[in-house]
């Protein structure tokens, strides 16, 4: 009996292993990537250098993480999902060369990268793309489900963890509104077609009009990423639907 258990043991273990091969390489390649590591540190080092919010491992994280939740929420197949996980962690790796269009430059990173880890063009294609337009002051817009995965996720990661500014003082608005987000979740009902943003914002960090100013742009790309998953978009703040 115990020689039998070990045997069907292997057997599936085997099964599983190919079954991995056949599916293709997951995040978890990308992230052992050492030049992936090495581009996103950098990166991250550069933008706070010019003041901007935190881009490093976290944020990647956060996005390729909430990226996956919006498509499996919807009943997408594990695949795209994990394409979806797989741009948003690298979606901000341009900025290893300049923050100035840094979505198509980092589509033309990433195509070496995941040309090395084995992934199929078609799906490096999908990828590239998600990569290149997320980003609404460079004229992004979703071009797939997996680039309204991620901008979906990459625009709702707003959090006083992501300031690097330590003086309160000297904060800027954009500053301000992050550091006032105590909490943002991205909350999907695939049975009301529904992709909500609810967050919770100290107003006597910064008041609500502020968060507009400075996001406005971000809700109506969210809003057409939404659309693009067949569902509506709605923002939550303080438990009052705004949008």
């Amino acid at each position: 009996p115990d020689t039998r258990a070990k045997v069907h043991r292997a057997e599936t273990k085997t099964k599983t292993v190919q079954e991995a091969k056949r599916q293709g390489p997951t995040l978890d390649a990308v992230r052992g990537d050492h030049r992936v590591r090495t581009f996103i540190r950098s990166a991250n080092q550069q933008t706070g250098a010019i003041g901007y919010t935190e881009h490093g491992e976290r944020h990647a994280n956060t996005c390729a993480d909430g990226a996956r939740f919006i498509l499996r929420s919807l009943g997408h197949e594990p695949r795209r999902c994990e394409l979806a996980a797989v741009a948003a962690y690298l979606h901000d790796i341009g900025n290893v060369v300049t923050r100035e269009k840094h979505g198509q430059t980092g589509a033309l990173i990433a195509l070496d990268i995941l040309e090395d880890l084995g992934f199929d063009h078609e799906e490096i294609a999908v990828i590239m793309g998600a990569i290149a337009n997320h980003e609404e002051a460079e004229g992004g817009l979703p071009v797939s489900a997996v680039s309204a995965a991620v901008i979906l996720a990459d625009k709702s990661d707003v959090h006083r963890s992501r300031v690097r500014n330590p003086k309160t003082t000297a904060f800027d608005i954009h500053d301000r509104v992050n550091f006032a987000a105590t909490s943002a979740e991205i909350k999907v009902s695939r049975k009301e077609k529904l992709i909500t943003l609810d967050l919770t914002i100290d107003t006597e960090v910064a008041p609500l009009m502020e968060y507009f100013e400075i996001f406005l742009s971000r809700m109506m790309l969210c809003r057409r990423a939404a659309e693009f998953l067949h569902c509506g978009f709605a923002l939550q703040i303080n438990n009052t639907r705004l949008l």
